[in-house]
């Protein structure tokens, strides 16, 4: 029997701890528990870090070609060919002294790592962890492209596998799906037997138009107005370059006369849940899963999500989460009425809600499926697709 220890490169386009960065932690710590050395490479420093070094990994900092939407734009053109060389360069010198037996690629945005892999002969794994059905398919192409130069691909959802076949077919082909596996407390908080003074209201991500918090606001106004008291928490941050989002935010705030709480970013998400009554996830544009609204119903909290993409296969089956229209502050105000109404039977659903949760998504299932992908070992927990 050999004893090699493999060695796999995992790369990511951030240091955060949302929702990708946590599947790329759980992807380590699943290569890690196979046996394998892992050396983790990202753009910059952050909470990501030190959860890294906890889970074994090495981590190296290096400069690293990732595509964002102010890179498109033509005045962000000198920015991206620069950042374009220096990520060719820094990766090529990184995989030289790594040697590794794998290079396991987190996200579409970083699309020079499987083409660097296959330049230097080493299998490159790339995780798909976008999906925009309703994007440009020739966009949505030349974002996939890169991808065909891995072994072969993951992706998180059976709405991101089939975003993937209208744009590129070949690419789906080759491709598995394993649902994100979702960590959660061992015993979390139960809801309230009674729903007495506001309703309390959490809405978990970044602060952008996309997602949607905007509307959480608007909605608990609409409740407010039919005479339900609520409050709102808004957990989470802008982007860099959307502050003028978040202060748009604070201006609707004020004006709404609701509690609005601007709670920023914590790293343990689970107090918040567990201080709250309803999770709403009112995401505006087609996500390609949805771990907030799964995060909610481990939690034991009924969920409101978008009815579309990815938080559709996310917050589906559940007697404790309810599909709103996307971008409808009106719908997700109804839902949250109608929970409130029936709320003896919501807190009586929470725990069967938070047993299918786990079985669906436990972090175990979800670091085996990685290992045995990545490692090329028998892959017993990968749903293939057709």
């Amino acid at each position: 029997m050999s004893s090699h220890r493999p060695t796999v490169l995992a790369v990511h386009p951030g240091a955060e701890l949302f929702g990708s960065d946590r599947m790329f932690l759980e992807s380590v710590i699943g290569l890690r528990e196979a046996g394998s050395t892992v050396v983790a490479a990202l753009p910059s420093d952050g909470p990501l870090v030190d959860e890294l070094v906890k889970a074994g990994a090495v981590v190296r900092i290096v400069p690293m070609f990732v595509l964002r939407k102010k890179l498109m734009k033509p005045r962000g053109w000198p920015l991206l060919l620069r950042s374009a060389l220096s990520g060719l360069i820094s990766g090529w010198r990184l995989i030289s002294q790594v040697r590794p037996d794998a290079v396991y690629v987190s996200t579409i945005i970083i699309p020079q790592w499987p083409l660097l892999a296959r330049l230097r002969r080493t299998k490159a794994i790339s995780h798909v962890h976008e999906a925009e059905a309703a994007g440009s398919r020739l966009l949505n192409m030349a974002l996939y492209l890169p991808h065909l130069a891995s072994a072969s691909t993951l992706v998180n959802s059976r709405f991101s596998l089939e975003t993937i076949r209208g744009a590129l077919a070949p690419l789906a082909r080759r491709s598995s799906v394993i649902y994100n596996g979702v960590a959660s407390p061992d015993s979390p908080e139960p809801p309230r037997e009674r729903l007495e003074g506001a309703l309390r209201i959490l809405y978990l991500g970044r602060l952008s138009p996309r997602k949607g918090p905007d509307l959480v606001i608007d909605a608990a106004v609409r409740l407010r107005d039919q005479g339900r008291p609520a409050t709102v928490t808004l957990l989470g941050t802008a982007f860099e370059g959307y502050e003028w989002y978040e202060q748009q935010l604070r201006d609707q705030a004020s004006a709404s006369g609701v509690d609005v709480e601007f709670a920023g970013f914590h790293e343990s998400i689970w107090p918040f849940l567990a201080a709250s009554d309803v999770l709403i996830v009112p995401s505006r544009m087609e996500e390609p899963f949805g771990n907030t609204a799964v995060e909610g119903v481990l939690a034991q909290r009924p969920v409101i999500a978008s009815d579309s993409g990815g938080l559709r296969e996310a917050a589906g089956g559940y007697r404790t989460a309810r599909l709103a229209g996307p971008d409808d502050a009106t719908d997700i105000a109804w839902e949250m009425a109608s929970i409130a109404d029936d709320w003896k039977n919501v807190v009586g659903a929470v725990g069967t809600a938070r047993e299918e949760a786990l079985r669906r998504h436990a972090p175990e299932q979800y670091r085996a499926g990685i290992a045995e992908v990545v490692l090329e070992r028998r892959a017993a927990h990968a749903v293939r697709s057709p």
